[in-house]
């Protein structure tokens, strides 16, 4: 009878653990428990290593020798496929290369309203050379005294800005900022994202694009959070930032509240979400936590993401300290593809 019931409960954390490692070959990404479990793997391989070690222990009780040596063999089959897509997808914080006169910089931050002042956001612009910055649960004022910041060392930028609710003094959650070089040409944002008719559901995305048609259309991108009342919400948002990229000129940028294992079924021709492609996983830091700043970074979830059509080529990426958010700065730098 135990030895059935070894059995059992072994069959039972192979499955689970199969799972939790690999959840789109279930179509189990975007499904409440597992979509939270898959978000944060280096906090799961923690787990599995525990189980081994538990595991490792009980084989020196020998009528729990069998079941404790099937699921240490589990554990650690586990732990070591999660180590393998760490490896592809890279755990380290990254560095940028050398700009080129056609890279383009693109920042992303969720400044948790002014949990990071507009100076630092500023010297970040400035030391890193950006381009494009989108900044999640930013007010249009802090945007713009940033630019100001940023004039006054020679180094102008547009800004643009999105609001959901006309609420005075409403939590900054509810906007979405923008900032572009001039060098990028005129850029204004779509009606349809000033008027909510086309966006994420909760709190704003943005999309602008370039005036005179020339240059990439970017998405600034804020999901809501897969909390368990939200996650059909969560679960449209995603389906519409993926549609913000189909063929063409694109740069997505901003806190998707999703990994990309989140996005196994919204990719085309080897997009992640729709055409676009993830930078931080093709430049080594595909795996570093940007959320919550007060998780190690490899025990936190990489959801806020840079993502861009095939005629960019990531080439660096660069994850920054959070500097009083609870998300860390994500850079990463685009060059022309061929």
């Amino acid at each position: 009878m135990f030895r059935l019931l070894g059995i059992l409960l072994t069959v039972l954390f192979a499955i689970a653990t199969a799972i939790v490692v690999w959840p789109q070959f279930f179509q189990l990404e975007q499904t409440f428990p597992f979509a939270q479990l898959v978000a944060v793997r280096g906090a799961v391989l923690v787990g599995l290593l525990a189980i081994a070690v538990l595991s490792l222990l009980l084989l020196f009780a020998r009528p729990l020798r069998g079941f404790a040596a099937s699921i240490l063999i589990v554990a650690l089959l586990g732990s070591a496929a999660i180590g393998g897509i760490g490896a592809l997808r890279g755990f380290g914080t990254g560095e940028l290369p050398a700009k080129a006169e056609a890279s383009v910089r693109v920042l992303t931050w969720n400044t948790a309203g002014e949990a990071v002042s507009a100076e630092t956001v500023a010297d970040a612009i400035l030391t890193q050379e950006v381009d494009v910055v989108t900044l999640p649960e930013t007010a249009e004022s802090v945007g713009e005294r940033i630019a100001v910041m940023l004039r006054e060392q020679g180094r102008p930028m547009w800004v643009h800005h999105v609001q959901f609710g006309d609420v005075p003094n409403g939590p900054q959650a509810w906007e979405t900022t923008i900032l572009i070089s001039p060098e990028l040409g005129d850029y204004s944002v779509i009606g349809s994202s000033e008027d909510g008719t086309s966006n994420t559901s909760s709190v704003p995305s943005a999309v602008v694009m370039p005036v005179n048609g020339s240059g990439p259309t970017i998405v600034a991108v804020h999901a809501v959070a897969p909390r368990v009342e939200a996650m059909e919400r969560w679960q449209s948002d995603l389906e519409w930032i993926a549609d913000q990229c189909p063929a063409g000129d694109f740069i997505l940028a901003g806190d998707f509240n999703a990994t990309i294992d989140h996005m196994a079924s919204l990719g085309l021709d080897g997009g992640d979400m729709g055409y676009c492609r993830d930078a931080a996983s093709r430049t080594g830091t595909g795996v570093t936590g940007t959320w919550p700043e007060s998780f190690p970074e490899l025990l936190g979830a990489p959801i806020d993401h840079v993502m861009a059509s095939q005629n960019w080529e990531p080439t660096g990426s660069l994850v920054l300290d959070a500097a009083g958010s609870d998300h860390r700065a994500l850079v990463v730098q685009l060059d022309p593809a061929g």
